[in-house]
């Protein structure tokens, strides 16, 4: 049966793998193409964009990741790609939302992106505005959620507040000022001397190069400072918070939710666990056609590259995002 879908072209390439492990794990393999069911969408991917949730979940580190992307001992999951953009191709009976040959983008919780085609549920896929690339699209939905719900759902920011991003010149970041800005906050981004015209080209207001200073010994004082990278503390931090600030981290372990919970004074510790929420994909869409969000693309690759793209990713020094274009 599957020599003879192979012959009707019922066949597509995807980046698969078998175990956890290093970017080797990753092969570029023919398998069948997937058939929706009645809930879901048949996409075909034209680009995809490559998080830090693609090398966790690749690696099975840390061991969290396993528990929350499913497979203990052997991943659940054997295509990574959690954000893409492209063409629905067909839908189930129960869909509502979309039709044969619509333009979207969006997120999957199971991810699978990094293939030719892709099924998925409706409830996290949106309209792609006329004015946005695919690339731009599948730039913004994992990265974008995590900034958003770092500055508001977790920081509680309001308009007019003191806000510190640490790594702002990566894929989260370079969207964390510009999602802070349209919030109406001032925005101090951390980052490397040769990311700091890029950073303050989004909007920073004020720029700290980290290879000359170390921010937390700042005389100035933050609302709320996130950092998007995990590389500060909440100790180192909490001098340079004003009184009710908040410090957000996206590194996330129960240890740490329960230091949260235990800490004790006026200054929150708040490690941040993001869920993709359509509201949240909403807003990110609105500012991508009003043209306030400009995804910042660093290389793009192609299908068979996936591997390279995530060894990148981890060398800990992209400028924005990563695209893959089938």
């Amino acid at each position: 049966m599957f020599i003879f879908a192979s012959m009707l072209g019922f066949e597509m390439k995807a980046v698969y793998r078998e175990v956890y492990g290093p970017p080797e794990v990753l092969e570029l393999k023919e398998i069948e193409k997937p058939v929706p069911m009645d809930n879901e969408i048949l996409m075909k991917v034209h680009a995809a964009s490559v998080n830090r949730a693609d090398s966790h979940g690749m690696r099975g580190t840390p061991f969290m990741a396993r528990i929350i992307l499913g497979g203990l001992r052997k991943p659940k999951t054997k295509i990574l790609g959690y954000d893409f953009a492209g063409q629905v191709e067909s839908v189930g009976k129960d869909v509502t939302e979309f039709k044969q040959g619509d333009e979207v983008f969006g997120t999957n919780k199971v991810a699978g992106g990094f293939a030719e085609y892709l099924c998925v549920l409706e409830d996290l896929m949106l309209i792609k505005p006329p004015n946005v690339s695919f690339e731009d699209a599948a730039s913004v939905p994992g990265a974008g959620v995590t900034a958003l719900q770092c500055l508001q759902k977790y920081g509680e920011m309001q308009s007019g507040e003191d806000v510190l991003i640490n790594g702002a010149s990566g894929g989260v970041g370079t969207l964390a000022v510009q999602i802070a800005k349209d919030k109406g906050a001032t925005v101090t981004g951390v980052c490397s001397t040769s990311n700091l015209d890029m950073v303050r080209s989004l909007g920073a207001d004020e720029v700290i190069d980290y290879t000359k200073e170390n921010f937390t010994q700042s005389e100035q004082r933050y609302d709320l400072i996130v950092d998007v990278v995990a590389k500060s503390s909440f100790s180192d931090c909490k001098p340079i918070l004003n009184s009710n600030g908040r410090y957000v981290t996206t590194e996330f372990s129960p240890g740490l939710a329960i230091k949260a919970k235990t800490a004790r004074g006026d200054k929150k510790f708040l490690p941040m666990l993001a869920s993709p929420e359509k509201d949240d994909l909403i807003y990110l869409k609105d500012l991508l056609e009003s043209g306030k969000l400009k995804p910042v693309i660093d290389q793009r690759y192609s299908l068979d590259k996936v591997p390279d793209a995530i060894r990148y990713l981890e060398e800990g020094h992209v400028k924005g995002k990563l695209i893959i274009n089938m």
